[in-house]
């Protein structure tokens, strides 16, 4: 079988079709300017941006710092996930931000519980919705449909668990079956989800790099002349980024770690119940919007994993950030730094940072 990340086979599998050799990459100054006028974000890939052994150095070392806190915030979203589902739960990571987390999970649950649970990733798009024939693929394989937990990184501002949300309502008609459809997540400061790792904005060192913590696998793609109707999502293999790729290294580093966490996990779940979604964080993006009149909501990214992403593939127009001295906003200093964007201190109340796109009307 054709090789399609480095992950190991054990950790995931891959509902995806692989179309590396059928699309070129577009910088961003390019994507950007097509995504605004129209073309949809999931057409295109973007050129990997090669971080400088400054960042990268940074990068190892928040891993090195947040391991154990990390693991731990696996533990729980892990635990929860297994009191909601019990031991026939299927867990489905979105791609890709959610694949590390998936693996994780399935990790933790392995090694404390000897539970070998089925782990898929598959696509899901902002206004194109989940891809339907991996679910079907997931459906024939496992039948009961309330068993599968979706997974993902963090949330930013809600959005893909709404994303989620709508999807798992058209399935329910599609398939005549019933859909969970609770987003697990690792980290949740903007409370869209009941069933998280730690409530708090803080760095997930996967979120620093692209596709060299991420199986070295693109984000996917949904178009006509490369995915036909009974195709999953696509996505890219940069086979070529194999001597920089950090995934594996990233996985183990955080596994490790779980043993020594698992008093702290009990502790933390003893009196658990479940939790209720809050939406915290709508009250910031309302005022970003207000303050900066920004005229679509889509350009405003909160949290670190989304303005991380912002500096990395988007064309930024300023970073938001609660304190230009918070040393774990470094890794965003650096790269606003490289690239020229500036960056402003705002009083948050959930989140700890902002992407602000840049309008592309405004060039």
């Amino acid at each position: 079988m054709k090789e399609f990340s480095t992950y190991k086979k054990d950790d995931v599998i891959f509902l995806l079709k692989d179309i590396s050799d059928m699309i070129v990459e577009e910088d961003n100054m390019t994507r950007e300017k097509k995504i605004q006028s129209g073309t949809h974000y999931s057409e295109m890939i973007p050129i990997e941006y090669q971080v400088s052994h400054e960042y990268l150095n940074l990068y190892r070392t928040k891993l090195e710092e947040n391991k154990e806190k990390l693991a731990f915030a696996i533990g729980v979203m892990s635990e929860k996930i297994l009191k909601r589902h019990d031991e026939n739960v299927v867990l489905v990571s979105l791609a890709r931000a959610g694949t590390p987390i998936g693996i994780l999970a399935k990790r933790y649950i392995k090694q404390r519980y000897n539970l070998d649970l089925p782990h898929y990733t598959i696509s899901i798009i902002r206004d194109r919705g989940i891809d339907i024939n991996a679910i079907k693929y997931i459906i024939n394989k496992h039948k009961d449909s309330s068993k599968i937990q979706f997974i993902d990184g963090w949330t930013g501002k809600g959005t893909i668990a709404n994303e989620l949300k709508k999807a798992c309502d058209d399935l329910e008609e599609i398939f005549n079956m019933k859909f969970d459809s609770s987003l697990a997540v690792l980290a949740d400061p903007c409370g869209y989800s009941n069933v998280y790792g730690i409530r708090e904005d803080f760095l997930i060192p996967s979120a620093c790099l692209n596709s060299t913590v991420s199986g070295l696998v693109s984000r996917t793609v949904l178009r006509d002349d490369l995915i036909g109707k009974d195709d999953f999502h696509g996505a890219k293999f940069y086979k070529e980024l194999k001597y920089v790729d950090e995934s594996n290294n990233y996985l183990d580093t955080i596994s490790a770690c779980f043993k020594n966490e698992y008093k702290n996990i009990d502790e933390t779940m003893k009196d658990w119940t479940e939790d209720i979604i809050t939406k915290v964080g709508n009250c910031d993006v309302e005022n970003i919007k207000q303050k900066y009149d920004i005229e679509d909501v889509n350009f405003i990214k909160p949290g670190v994993g989304e303005t991380t992403r912002v500096l990395l593939r988007r064309i930024p127009y300023k970073i938001l950030v609660d304190d230009l001295n918070n040393k774990k906003l470094k890794h965003i200093l650096i790269i606003a730094k490289e690239k020229n964007v500036e960056v402003e201190e705002f009083d948050f109340k959930a989140y700890s940072c902002c992407g602000i796109i840049k309008n592309m009307k405004d060039v």
